[in-house]
């Protein structure tokens, strides 16, 4: 899969449950993980953490909301359950983000929010952990970005007729207005 993420909390309130999170990020391959205006202990966190994923992952702990560094291109997505937030199934995840939620007992601050480049909502009927909240949308992003065959019009996994193609490489495409490259191939090329 191309790309990469990252996710993180603003404020705590559990900290068993930011370490869940991290585990989770781990597991789904995130490229970093991170607080905002938090104090995470990560002997406390490590009680829920079993794959020690600070030992793995990147950690930042970003003391306030100004000191937030991301790389360039980076989008950063808050998780929030506000009313003009997009519907995680509708949303078109960015090849490069950073996910943010918020406390446990609270929202994301609204000058986060104010900094997001987008704010998602999971459809549900009301707030749920912050653990289980980052695993949905961890597993959406890896779902909806990832090369899985369809999901089959019967239940069950794939069959070989619901099976991704394989690749074919064709000639090459040459987009209106713009020279063609030109280039001697090797010898032997076309033998």
């Amino acid at each position: 899969m191309r790309g990469y993420f990252g996710i993180g909390v603003e404020g705590i309130n559990k900290v068993m449950n930011v370490g869940n999170l991290f585990r989770t990020a781990h597991a789904f391959g995130a490229s970093f993980v991170f607080t905002v205006a938090a104090t995470y202990s990560r002997e406390e966190g490590g009680r829920s953490d079993t794959s020690d994923s600070l030992g793995h992952v990147p950690f930042y702990s970003f003391p306030d909301l100004a000191t937030i560094q991301l790389p360039e291109k980076c989008a950063l997505v808050g998780i929030e359950l506000t009313p003009d937030a997009v519907e995680l199934p509708s949303f078109h995840h960015p090849s490069q983000a950073a996910y943010v939620l918020g406390p446990e007992r609270g929202s994301i601050s609204p000058e986060l929010t104010e900094r997001c480049d987008h704010v998602i909502k999971i459809p549900t009927a009301f707030c749920v952990n912050v653990g289980i909240a980052g695993a949905i949308v961890m597993y959406d992003r890896i779902k909806s970005r990832g090369k899985f065959p369809r999901r089959p019009a019967r239940p069950g996994g794939p069959t070989d007729f619901d099976a991704m193609p394989t690749h074919q490489h064709g000639g090459q495409i040459f987009r209106s207005g713009m020279e063609p490259y030109r280039d001697v191939p090797p010898e032997g090329y076309n033998d």
